[in-house]
């Protein structure tokens, strides 16, 4: 966005009697990326702009195009005009950032290169040490909001304990900050990113979309890995989280992944009885009804399987799990989730987005009108 201020592709644009402030062509746009190596070629580009609506970064300056169209149309950069959405995890991130600009531009920097258990680690600090830290340069006012800011940091992403076994305590454990912010990151990489959340490719069941705990009693979610396991949880599903995993910390303590029963397979086919493009959900008149659901994930997860892609749609529902009382059912299609456009993409990707999310998933799904 600043580079193309400075190039001046972003000025304002005068179009059909009416001046629209701040907005680019997309057409050049396309050209600029391609000029400055950020894109292959026009194809690579129109996907990488794509990407950037699909996360409200810019949008059409009459929002009329909820694609990007490599076309002389005006597009605009969302904090351009005032409508990029602060939400908390945008929030927490440009705060993380701040913090890390300024310990790593000053001198004597609690940021440094620190060995535990034989390995070396970068950009390392002590939990008592970084609090000691934020209430000397006044980004706290007390030890409390400090332990909550590094707890925000933690749980976002942004610093980790160095081999990922505790959340942030005010004590001599020793985390490091797990997103280098000036490294300078190419665009292409949003077509390539892969979340640190590895998805697995097991066969469906309705018991997916899961958190993992390795360490137990030491997480608020139970990870289910055999039959037996599964029958044991499923029959304490409506029990208190923290009851379940004797332990109110709702830190979880690795990264989120599906587990799956090894042997048994459930609904190996698709549950639908014919292909669904988008363009046939969302012409005008078409049989489908849009719902919106609110889950709230228990001890177990969401229970429910999501498969296919471009549209998705929802292939098994755990009859006594949360999406079930929300209202969701078999056959569905994913329109968003947590306010992200999904159509067009893959379970995967999906999946992702639910298992790296808040544990409240707000979903919009489009259904056939009976």
């Amino acid at each position: 966005r600043l580079r193309l201020h400075d190039g001046k592709l972003i000025k304002d644009r005068r179009f059909h009697l009416r001046t629209y402030p701040n907005c680019f062509v997309a057409k050049e746009l396309t050209d600029w990326l391609i000029d400055r190596k950020e894109a292959p070629d026009r194809e690579t580009g129109i996907r990488l702009m794509q990407k950037l609506m699909d996360h409200y970064i810019i949008h059409h300056v009459c929002d009329e195009h909820s694609d990007y169209k490599d076309a002389k149309l005006l597009y605009r950069f969302r904090k351009d005009d005032g409508t990029f959405p602060l939400s908390k995890d945008v929030k927490v991130f440009l705060r993380g950032q701040s913090l890390y600009e300024k310990l790593v531009s000053v001198e004597e920097s609690i940021l440094k290169v620190r060995e535990e258990n034989s390995v070396k680690y970068q950009r390392t600090f002590l939990g008592c040490e970084m609090i000691d830290w934020l209430i000397q340069e006044g980004e706290v006012e007390n030890r409390q909001e400090a332990v909550e800011l590094g707890r925000a940091l933690l749980e976002h992403g942004i610093i980790q304990h160095v081999s990922n076994r505790h959340h942030f305590f005010d004590s001599d454990i020793l985390y490091h900050f797990w997103i280098n912010f000036r490294r300078r990151r190419r665009l292409t990489e949003l077509l390539n990113e892969n979340s640190s959340r590895a998805l697995s490719e097991s066969p469906d069941s309705p018991f997916c979309l899961r958190k993992l705990n390795p360490e137990p009693g030491n997480t608020s979610f139970l990870s289910v890995q055999t039959n037996k396991e599964i029958k044991i949880v499923s029959a304490v599903r409506r029990s208190s989280i923290t009851s379940l995993s004797g332990n109110s910390n709702p830190y979880f303590s690795a990264a989120p992944t599906l587990v799956f029963p090894p042997v048994a397979e459930c609904n190996p086919k698709s549950v639908l009885k014919r292909p669904v493009t988008n363009e046939e959900l969302l012409s005008p008149g078409a049989p489908y009804v849009k719902k919106t659901l609110t889950i709230v994930g228990d001890a177990v997860g969401w229970g429910f399987v999501v498969r296919g892609g471009r549209p998705c749609h929802i292939q098994a529902v755990d009859p006594g799990g949360p999406a079930a009382a929300a209202g969701m059912k078999v056959c569905q299609f994913v329109f968003s989730v947590n306010g992200v456009y999904v159509l067009h993409l893959d379970y995967q990707t999906i999946s992702s987005l639910i298992m790296t999310g808040p544990r409240t998933l707000v979903m919009e799904v489009m259904e056939a009108i009976e």
